[in-house]
């Protein structure tokens, strides 16, 4: 349950869930194909195949009752102390889809904007993991955001950056091709298709301008921060664009500059698979990433950490339950990953986590 603004007491929410499972898809084979432990973790109930392709909404959405919008209090406790000289608190965000109120009273509570939503927090470092937009109801707003706190933080001598999320190359590529067919490897697909599946708001294409376009494709895709392996999806699939950071994030580039829409949809479909690090080979599979790019841990968002933890997986699960519970991030695979999806789409949690977690 969360609060409505300006309502006072507890609103119940009616959270239903919808399990709208992937078609399965055959599997691509060739040189730059990965086969690593952990790319074939099962979800709850089925397996999903190593190679889907999302044509159809990749997880169950469990309906928020509209947006019941947390209420943004100013903040009881002073803001996080940040040092006078080098670099301030680090400070990780995962997946927004959308929810901006939501986001403003996460920041809002961890110190880093004020009660006008300016940065406040000096010095200190903020990443966020990528997925902006889709299934809540004002992305190109949390992308304004964003980018305002990146110009206000580099002015305050900190920084707020922020990484590719599978959805922002579902958005690029439904702004750029739309009906255009692609070689999905089984059928007919399209960006555009795929973009309405999978939570597209016209209010957000509608809003979309060139500067939000330029934005998110000149994002870097993995980024490595203090000993921190940041990447959107848990995956090893980022194995397959370079052996090196800078040369992952150049081949992304390179890809959406080209222009090409079976290449861009190759590369949404890469970014979309999910559960690499879960349950047996998963702490094999981050260990790749590690010794491959570096970092001795990896924080990623995409999969919300209820179906990380099995706690969604069917509409029964709902019925016989509340909304999944998330009060925080979610460590596993021998403690090499940190999951911070708190799934705000399904009533759960948005969460901002300062890094280290004992800090």
């Amino acid at each position: 349950m969360t609060q409505g603004a300006g309502q006072g007491p507890e609103v119940e929410r009616t959270a239903t869930l919808r399990d709208f499972r992937v078609p399965a898809y055959v599997h691509e084979t060739g040189p730059y194909v990965h086969e690593l432990p952990g790319d074939t973790a099962p979800v709850v109930d089925e397996s999903y195949p190593e190679g889907y392709t999302p044509t159809q909404r990749d997880l169950p959405v469990i309906n928020r009752g509209d947006t019941l919008q947390v209420p943004v209090e100013p903040a009881a406790a002073a803001p996080a102390p940040v040092a006078a000289t080098g670099p301030g608190p680090l400070y990780v965000v995962g997946d927004v889809h959308g929810y901006l109120d939501e986001l403003l009273a996460a920041l809002r509570e961890k110190g880093l904007i004020d009660a006008a939503g300016q940065w406040c927090a000096g010095t200190a470092r903020l990443w966020f993991l990528g997925d902006f937009t889709d299934r809540g109801p004002d992305g190109i707003g949390v992308i304004d955001l964003v980018m305002r706190l990146s110009a206000e933080a580099a002015a305050a001598g900190g920084y707020c950056k922020a990484l590719m999320g599978n959805h922002e190359l579902l958005l690029l590529g439904a702004k750029r091709f739309g009906d255009t067919p692609v070689n999905s490897g089984a059928g007919t697909a399209t960006f555009q298709a795929a973009w309405l599946l999978n939570g597209g708001q016209k209010t957000d294409m509608d809003r979309l301008q060139d500067h939000h376009l330029q934005w998110m494709a000149r994002l870097d895709a993995v980024e490595e921060v203090d000993g921190y392996l940041l990447v959107h999806s848990d995956t090893t699939a980022y194995l397959d664009y370079g052996d090196s950071i800078e040369a992952v994030n150049d081949t992304v580039r390179e890809t959406l500059t080209r222009n090409d829409a079976d290449e861009v949809w190759d590369l949404f479909r890469k970014f979309t698979k999910r559960f690499s690090f879960r349950d047996e080979g998963g702490a094999d599979a981050v260990r790749s990433l590690l010794d491959m790019y570096g970092g001795s841990r990896v924080v990623h968002g995409h999969s919300p950490i209820p179906y990380l933890l099995g706690e969604v997986g069917s509409e029964d699960d709902e019925e016989e339950g509340g909304d999944p519970v998330v009060v925080g991030p979610h460590v596993y695979a021998e403690g090499l990953a940190i999951a911070m999806d708190g799934g705000v789409t399904m009533a759960g949690k948005l969460l901002v986590q300062q890094l280290p977690l004992d800090a």
